[in-house]
């Protein structure tokens, strides 16, 4: 069975204009790492993360200089606008009235009963979700006495806890993450409190690392969650440029049939057969498509061998020979070509099919 076929039913809340959960697409997140304070850095880095596909985007808000930078962070964008809060309610009222999307913020850790109340008679009257967020680098120290580490169960505990405090003040416009950079605990987490509440979840693997190792720590436990219709919405954590976790995101999904958004790339790991730059050139196309919107599927292969087959079953595809490279459009064979102009061509066949203008195509030559 496909997994959007089994996919957990879940209430619907929105963030901005995106829905999550309640059958809606998964959607993919991230986080920017500028300071929040220097309001222009944070917007040109969100900026570029909404070309790559980001669909909602998270701010620390650590004081109130930050805060004062959120009208102008949120005029400036185009994708909802999370804040992510610790410890200080007033932080959360001041984002709520600079005009934030969602906040992110755990209800039991900001200041009290009164506090709390404040902030979600604030976020109910503008309709804003809380999601609220279970780390296991910072789980309650009661929790960590009684369970001894951050099991599965001890985060789940601590985010029925936290739910409970939202509940009990009537508020059901909750989203809900259990973030472990352990892989087996992160999966572990979900699918208990899968069986516990009906409120969208939001999935990640937290301090999974560099682009290598948080790629295959993400994969499996964002995919295997997702493979089992656990999920809602997603954020790859890398410890790299956040631009770089949007690819990763969508091709979490596309593996698993979940988005089709942008360029799936074929290539081949090369062997002793390879007679062209194979490697520099499937980093350079993969760079230069990043930015494609189209679902496409684009082969660059290296030799004779399994070259063609691949490329003909791509929409765009090239085999390399010794020095040049065939090219394929949708199964057909089109041309024999240069190796300095493989990827100019590919890249302005990719367009006429995508009708989008690639970025940088035409210094992709030099």
């Amino acid at each position: 069975m496909n997994p959007s076929e089994r996919r957990r039913p879940t209430r619907q809340v929105l963030v901005g204009g995106v829905p999550i959960g309640g059958g809606a697409p998964v959607v993919v997140q991230s986080m920017t790492n500028t300071n929040t304070r220097d309001w222009r850095a944070t917007v040109d880095q969100i900026k570029r993360l909404e070309d790559g596909g980001c669909e909602i985007v998270r701010v620390a808000v650590p004081d109130e200089t930050a805060v004062e930078q959120l009208p102008s962070i949120r005029k400036a964008i185009r994708i909802p606008l999370v804040a992510d809060i610790h410890f200080d309610h007033r932080l959360a009222l001041g984002a709520l009235r600079a005009g934030v999307d969602g906040l992110r913020l755990n209800p039991g850790n900001i200041g009290g009963p009164d506090k709390v109340r404040k902030v979600v008679k604030m976020a109910r009257e503008r309709a804003v979700p809380i999601r609220i967020g279970v780390n296991g680098g910072s789980l309650e120290k009661d929790l960590l006495a009684r369970y001894g580490h951050p099991t599965p169960e001890a985060m789940v505990e601590s985010a029925l806890r936290h739910i409970r405090i939202l509940e009990d003040l009537d508020f059901n416009l909750i989203k809900v993450s259990l973030k472990s950079s352990d892989v087996l605990h992160t999966i572990a987490s979900y699918r208990l409190l899968s069986n516990k509440v009906d409120y969208p979840l939001h999935l990640g693997v937290t301090e999974a690392g560099t682009l290598v190792a948080g790629a295959v720590k993400s994969a499996l436990g964002i995919g295997m969650l997702l493979f089992e219709g656990i999920g809602d919405t997603i954020r790859v954590s890398l410890t790299k440029d956040p631009e770089e976790e949007i690819p990763v995101a969508y091709g979490i999904l596309r593996s698993l049939k979940l988005r089709e958004r942008g360029v799936e790339l074929v290539s081949c790991p090369t062997c002793g057969r390879t007679e062209i730059d194979l490697i520099g050139l499937a980093e350079k196309v993969e760079r230069l498509l990043r930015r494609v919107r189209t679902p496409l599927r684009v082969a660059v292969m290296g030799c004779v061998v399994n070259g063609p087959g691949e490329a003909r079953e791509a929409d765009v595809g090239i085999a390399g020979g010794r020095g040049s490279g065939l090219l394929f459009r949708k199964g057909g064979r089109i041309e024999k070509v240069p190796e300095a102009e493989l990827i100019p061509r590919l890249l302005a066949e990719v367009e006429r099919i995508t009708g989008e203008k690639i970025p940088d195509a035409q210094c992709s030559s030099q």
